[in-house]
């Protein structure tokens, strides 16, 4: 399916000094569906147009506060779930849609199940890869868990930093990403992107082993931390405790078996207390939606979700 060009595009002044990137690509008046990316800070990607068939869906792709081409540029100012929350809506009354339906990856599951929690009237449905729902363990997971795995990337992530912080290497990253030095704050960033990039997919591709760019880094770095340490902003078990309102709505989850950094346990749990929801267990899937089998995986939730979606209107 070849990469459909945007129509539309511009930035949106959402107030707290902060302009949003957006672009609208595909059928101007075909199913509006926008898309939430990861990281917090990974910032939309045009390759991941791909996903969504232009003659059926109206896409609307936008960077998050601080990611991607959003101004200003890695900022914590007045960066919260609930400002994330708030842009959404923002960006869905500029654009003058009624309802839309959500696609989100890896963080962008946590910010869609937050915002159909929010605003189910706006909703259609939901398209979800790679499920976070913000509780401590996957924290945990990401920044000690994983060494069981990779304990060679582990230990480079851990003796990066003093001994007497290895005990708290969130804590210890956090503090280093927002730095205003940048000789501080930058080569920490690109340590931790180095530890995280090749856990994203299945068979690491060499680009995962390539040196990191140095300000996408940073924006993951610190915004992803910054997530971290406030607990994604949100009351533990926040999805889990709301999933009922969210059972009218159609929704498909699509989760890799061996995904390394969401693992199988968050898209179980909330498949198990929402069975509307379908959950596709890929096989042969990592994290990364360019991994090929979670790349077929999401085309067909979306031509699915389209048809459904179809039906019913």
């Amino acid at each position: 399916m070849s990469i459909p060009e945007p129509f539309d595009q511009g930035w949106l002044d959402v107030g707290d000094g902060h302009r949003i990137y957006y672009e609208q690509s595909g059928n101007p008046q075909g199913i509006p569906i926008v898309l939430l990316h990861g990281g917090p800070g990974d910032g939309s990607r045009p390759s991941n147009r791909r996903f969504f068939d232009g003659q059926i869906w109206r896409l609307i792709m936008f960077d998050q506060r601080g990611a991607g081409k959003s101004l200003p540029t890695a900022s914590l100012e007045a960066n919260t779930t609930q400002h994330l929350l708030r842009d959404i809506e923002h960006l869905r009354a500029h654009l003058d849609i009624q309802r839309w339906a959500v696609s989100g990856g890896s963080w962008g599951s946590l910010l869609a199940l937050a915002y159909a929690i929010a605003f189910p009237q706006n909703v259609l449905g939901l398209i979800l890869r790679g499920v976070v729902l913000g509780g401590r363990d996957q924290v945990d997971w990401w920044f000690q868990g994983r060494e069981i795995v990779f304990p060679d990337l582990h230990k480079q992530l851990r003796t990066y930093l003093p001994e007497s912080e290895q005990h708290s290497l969130l804590h210890a990253y956090h503090r280093r990403l927002i730095d205003p030095d940048p000789a501080v704050h930058l080569p920490a960033a690109q340590r931790l992107r180095a530890f995280m990039l090749p856990m994203t997919r299945l068979v690491p591709a060499a680009s995962a082993m390539a040196a990191p760019d140095p300000q996408h880094a940073l924006n993951i770095g610190r915004l992803w931390t910054h997530y971290c340490m406030n607990d994604f902003f949100l009351p533990a078990d926040h999805v889990l405790n709301h999933i009922r309102s969210l059972h009218t709505l159609p929704a498909i989850i699509v989760q890799g078996r061996y995904d390394m950094v969401t693992p199988f346990r968050a898209a179980y749990r909330l498949a198990e207390a929402w069975p509307q929801a379908g959950l596709i267990d890929v096989r042969q899937g990592g994290h990364s939606a360019d991994d090929p089998a979670i790349s077929d995986a999401l085309c067909a939730a979306h031509r699915d979700m389209a048809a459904q979606l179809s039906e019913h209107s």
